[in-house]
């Protein structure tokens, strides 16, 4: 947590601090990110940066956890008004996440940046801090989901599409990341075909029937 001090500056110089290091995290991720770089956009004194935060990654986290707080808020939110039907649900909830990365950017990458950046000396941390709050937004997601048609267990069968999901939204992320000329509604019809497809496979199965 921040200093008490953090808190007693105006609610204008703790969005100019916050913004200033949403803006370089997400740009060059936490190792090669730079506190100098921080203070001379967020325009303070190195010194008072540390008198807020005793350390860059003490500001990473506090940045990290109100991006991640409000995203999952906003996918909750979401998730409540999805259709009753298992892949159709998937599919909406997929696509949802994907346009909330589409109007938040810069939270967008910065939590692309933490949750796919598996050298980093934080991601152990990340991972067991942001794990369990995962789960529990997929488990939310489908808790109230038509399951009579499963073959196997619920339980199994939601962690499935919890890996598949996971998966595909990184791989995709990596793919489009060299397609700067690409505007956005051409990118979202891209994931939506892409995902459309790989969700018939699931429901299909891979291997022909007898």
């Amino acid at each position: 947590m921040p200093a008490k001090l953090f808190f007693e500056l105006s609610e204008e110089k703790k969005a100019r601090i916050l913004h200033a290091g949403l803006m370089e995290f997400a740009e060059h991720g936490y190792e090669n990110s730079s506190t100098n770089r921080i203070v001379k956009n967020a325009c303070i004194s190195k010194g008072s940066l540390f008198q807020y935060f005793s350390s860059k990654e003490e500001l990473y986290f506090y940045i990290l956890d109100m991006v991640t707080e409000e995203y999952i808020a906003d996918l909750e939110q979401a998730a409540s008004t999805l259709s009753a039907e298992l892949f159709a649900r998937i599919r909406e909830y997929a696509l949802a996440e994907f346009t909330w990365y589409i109007r938040h950017p810069e939270p967008a990458k910065l939590i692309i940046h933490a949750f796919t950046d598996y050298h980093s000396e934080l991601y152990p941390e990340i991972a067991a801090r942001y794990s369990m709050q995962e789960d529990t937004l997929f488990h939310k997601l489908l808790e109230n989901v038509d399951s009579t048609q499963f073959l196997w267990d619920k339980s199994k069968t939601i962690h499935l599409l919890k890996w598949f999901l996971k998966g595909f939204n990184e791989d995709f992320a990596a793919g489009i990341k060299d397609t700067g000329d690409m505007d956005l509604e051409t990118i979202r019809n891209k994931y939506e075909i892409e995902l459309t497809e790989y969700m018939k496979l699931l429901k299909t199965g891979i291997i022909r029937k007898e």
